[in-house]
């Protein structure tokens, strides 16, 4: 592996370019950028629509081997372990072949020339995958955790009444299953996360339709996993505290408040030098769980300096003695990095407690950062299943994929009081 490469394997998911790697063979033997008939484009189209689908039949093979070969305890007989080493759990089967015929009704990926198959067109694949399995294999889907900036709303922004999310957060409710929204922001006071979350809130409080168990069916993680909230229609936030006793796991517990202090005094020293090294203009933000760097004049940093001071700091608690012994969480935040303690392994996990031990295959966590370094949503996959979005917009239609297939499913849950 070359330096170029090594620098960039933060910035990429290694089964998304194995996968890219498969499907781009049948594009260059198959693909007629030259051709001038209809005819030829057909064919070309037809060809290219059958090799594809075999290939991602065989992947998902690969996907129930590796499922199969964890379940027997021998990980190390997976096959797809040996092709992509860094690949991780999978908590259901994949209908990979499924999903790419459906995908490529939508993108036109086998008519395509000109463009091969790309990480985009991958990745709404296996989304679609992972839908159509939680609807239809492994179900009832009992919890549905989401990120909140660029997931359920645009980056700094605050879920409004009119967003579409909210109606079908409240289809879901209605239907028994529990939400919970894991963000990175650290607020120890529910009116800050009211703040962000009042036209879901006051929705939710309206509602004729849920009951008032459903009501309370949505809880907030915030700081990735160090407060949480419930819903409560009758609170002045719309939202109360929940006691650390409920939710906090066993590891959770044994952390010493020293070791916490001293991995944000290494976190914000490492800050604090590539603020120095890069002169950002730059405010240094510490807070009970969490420390991060902002911009001083409300300005924008560049994408560059963000990645930068979150792989410095990574690198240093990494290599820290504290940093082995707690779990943490330094990301790209968009326009600021923080570290935080904790990470959302942690905090989907503490969402299955609460919920009365909801499993990895009965979870789903929508989020939009799932590369392996700055990106917070990354470490949700040790939880439970994913779906990786790019937008609010696409979180909306993977809640109409995993809808349209409840309903034709009647895959519904049973309410979580």
């Amino acid at each position: 592996m070359t330096l170029l490469q090594v620098s960039q394997a933060h910035r990429r998911d290694a089964l998304i370019e194995f996968i890219k790697g498969l499907l781009a063979v049948p594009f260059v033997l198959h693909s007629q950028p030259t051709a001038a008939s209809a005819a030829s484009f057909a064919d070309m189209a037809t060809e290219s629509h059958r090799r594809y689908r075999e290939i991602m039949r065989d992947i998902e093979g690969l996907v129930n081997d590796h499922i199969a070969c964890d379940a027997a305890g021998t990980p190390e007989q997976s096959k797809l372990r040996f092709l992509v080493p860094s690949v991780g759990r999978f908590f259901t089967p994949l209908l990979l072949e499924d999903a790419f015929v459906e995908q490529d009704q939508r993108r036109a990926i086998s008519s395509r020339r000109f463009v091969a198959p790309s990480f985009n067109d991958i990745r709404l694949i296996l989304n679609t995958a992972q839908i159509m399995s939680l609807a239809s294999l492994d179900g009832p889907i009992k919890l549905i955790t989401f990120d909140g900036d660029v997931t359920l709303y645009d980056d700094g922004q605050c879920l409004i009444p009119t967003n579409p999310v909210i109606e079908k957060i409240l289809w879901l409710l209605e239907r028994g299953l529990c939400i919970g929204i894991v963000t990175a922001a650290g607020y120890t006071d529910g009116a800050r996360y009211k703040e962000r979350l009042w036209g879901l809130l006051e929705r939710i409080r309206d509602s004729e339709r849920l009951s008032d168990a459903q009501k309370k069916n949505l809880i907030v993680l915030g700081g990735e996993s160090s407060y949480m909230f419930r819903s409560s229609p009758t609170h002045q936030n719309l939202l109360d505290g929940v006691d650390r006793s409920e939710w906090e796991l066993d590891e959770m517990r044994a952390w010493a408040d020293e070791d916490i202090q001293s991995l944000l005094d290494i976190a914000q020293s490492s800050l604090e030098d590539s603020v120095a090294a890069m002169r950002l203009d730059a405010l240094t933000i510490r807070k009970q769980r969490a420390v991060g760097i902002i911009h001083a004049k409300g300005g924008k940093f560049a994408r560059e300096q963000l990645e930068e001071a979150v792989l410095g700091a990574q690198k240093t608690l990494e290599l820290s003695d504290v940093g082995k012994r707690l779990p943490f969480c330094a990301f790209n935040g968009g326009n600021d990095v923080f570290v935080d303690i904790g990470d959302k392994r942690l905090g989907v996990l503490c969402c299955q407690r609460f919920f009365a031990n909801v499993t990895g295959g009965q979870t789903l966590h929508i989020g939009d950062q799932f590369l392996s370094a700055g990106h917070n949503d990354f470490k949700a996959r040790m939880a439970g299943t994913t779906v990786w979005v790019a937008n609010p917009a696409e979180t909306v239609s993977c809640l109409d994929e995993l809808i349209n297939l409840m309903e034709k499913n009647n895959t519904n849950p049973k309410s979580t009081e």
